[in-house]
């Protein structure tokens, strides 16, 4: 059973990634900020048996954690999240600047580096990363999260080249207009009339993505069906811009 090592779980595309894994008889090891408390970390593990919580929060505490448990991980969804707030470039703050950098690719670089080197020994091995499609068309307000997430892009394509010839993937999952309660809250586009009009204008499928569809696609990506795809950003946007 591969053991595939998703962060932020209980955000952005983790919530539909986590029952296809399932599903898919996959193994998810699971990072998220609330597992800090081993009763909610627990609890996660009994809704959705078949899954392993951790309850480290860095990624050098993330390593010594899976070398305690003595488990190899085949692949990694990094699924990384930081809170949008819309705001004029000049207004911007620099601990803004500088946590939504941690946060988007600080922390998905260091463990990265963290995770290489057995799969450089096994010559196998696949990485996942979830960013944004905004960089096809920058928003106003948003320049913080498209830079960061478009670094991370990148970051992810100079690593398919590194690993390419140790046989392992690394893809991008880019998504936009994806349903998650941190950026696109069912209150306001989903049981709000106004708010699936304003999609609708917007998205050519007129609607939102479910977490689940992009569940799907991240589910295939780790799969190992496809291992000669590597290198790609596979934008998830129901046709948008």
């Amino acid at each position: 059973m591969p053991n595939v090592l998703i962060t932020n779980v209980k955000h952005y595309a983790g919530p539909g990634t986590l029952p296809v894994l399932l599903r898919d008889g996959i193994h998810p090891i699971c990072h998220d900020s609330s597992f800090k408390n081993g009763n909610i970390a627990r609890s996660f593990e009994k809704d959705y048996p078949g899954t392993t919580a951790l309850g480290a929060q860095t990624p050098g505490s993330l390593l010594s954690e899976l070398n305690e448990r003595q488990v190899d991980i085949d692949a990694v969804v990094s699924n990384d999240v930081f809170p949008n707030t819309p705001c004029p470039i000049e207004e911007v703050a620099v601990e803004t600047l500088r946590d939504s950098f941690e946060a988007l690719l600080m922390f998905p670089f260091k463990l990265t580096q963290l995770l290489l080197p057995p799969m450089k020994q096994k010559k196998k091995g696949c990485f996942v990363f979830v960013t944004s499609a905004r960089y096809l068309q920058p928003e106003f307000g948003f320049s913080v999260a498209t830079s960061i997430r478009a670094g991370t892009t990148s970051f992810a394509l100079a690593l398919a080249k590194e690993v390419a010839p140790f046989g392992i993937q690394v893809n991008v999952l880019a998504p936009n207009y994806l349903y998650s309660e941190a950026y696109y809250p069912r209150s306001r586009f989903i049981d709000d009339p106004k708010g699936r009009e304003k999609i609708a204008a917007i998205v050519p499928m007129g609607r939102l993505g479910e977490p689940e569809e992009a569940g799907e696609l991240v589910a295939f990506l780790v799969s190992g069906r496809s291992t000669f795809m590597t290198g790609q950003i596979l934008n998830f946007t129901g046709g948008w811009p």
